[in-house]
């Protein structure tokens, strides 16, 4: 293949790897917040950030664009010939790579770093790839079981909770799981009335019970955390993942743990926003 043709391919796998990704990206994360299901990765109060910076990269992606190919690799300076640094190895004598000891691995340097390149390229355009075509979707219900017990989902006011002071009309799985955690007078919490939406998993601490579970993100998905409530619910009426909006009191058992015991519960679909915040 002509050089020119290698530069050229070269400068094209370099623009690509650059600017195309992420104007890709870009562009899908615009679409994503659009259609407001970009809050299925990240918290609402970023989505306007992420937006913002969707934009900025796909205007920098057309200014690039008019950009010759291969202006990325100019550093501002001459690197000089093959000549010159032919020359220039061969005035020194004492120099080992004139002697051409350092041939092999000099010429086997490129060859891995193409191979890590070309790796690489294949990996972020697959990942990309997969951004387009499959749809976008939020954290799996088996994820949120192997995470139950890592970290008990904390909102704002979890010190008014743990003294029994706190307004509960608006608490949700996130809050109420707090409560149910750090309440050192559960007695105050008895008599509460809730109306809860989250989908139902295994209690790990009775093989009997049923959990309302939710996932609780701060900023996105990666730091996703499960509050769990345990709820009076016969097992084999809902299966492991149902969604269901679960209407009741809260109980305090004379060992001091909290439970839900539910008036109505019903089966819905997965709400659009499946986390709390």
């Amino acid at each position: 293949m002509p050089e020119h043709s290698i530069s050229r391919a070269r400068a094209l796998g370099t623009r690509w790897l650059g600017v195309g990704l992420a104007a890709v990206i870009a562009v899908v994360t615009l679409g994503l917040g659009v259609t407001g299901r970009l809050t299925l990765y990240i918290s609402p109060e970023s989505v306007w950030f992420a937006c913002a910076a969707a934009v900025v990269t796909i205007a920098g992606a057309i200014w690039s664009c008019t950009l010759p190919l291969g202006a990325e690799g100019d550093h501002g300076h001459d690197h000089g010939t093959a000549g010159d640094v032919s020359s220039a190895a061969s005035s020194d004598p004492g120099d080992p790579a004139s002697e051409g000891a350092d041939a092999p691995p000099r010429a086997a340097r490129p060859s891995l770093a193409g191979v890590g390149a070309v790796a690489g390229g294949v990996i972020a355009t697959g990942v990309v790839a997969a951004a387009l075509v499959l749809p976008p979707a939020s954290l799996s219900v088996e994820l949120a079981m192997s995470r139950a017990g890592e970290q008990t989902a904390l909102f704002a006011g979890s010190d008014t909770v743990a003294l029994g002071v706190a307004d509960t009309s608006t608490f949700g799985v996130g809050d109420w799981a707090s409560v149910f955690a750090a309440a050192t007078n559960t007695a105050a919490y008895d008599g509460a009335t809730v109306k809860l939406t989250g989908f139902v998993t295994p209690d790990a601490a009775d093989d009997d019970g049923v959990n309302l579970t939710r996932l609780v993100i701060t900023h996105c998905v990666i730091d996703a955390q499960t509050a769990a409530l345990p709820v009076s619910v016969d097992p084999s009426e809902y299966p492991t993942g149902q969604w269901v909006e679960v209407t009741g009191t809260v109980r305090a058992d004379t060992d001091g743990k909290l439970r839900i015991e539910p008036s109505d519960v019903i089966a819905i679909e997965e709400p659009g926003d499946p986390y709390e915040y």
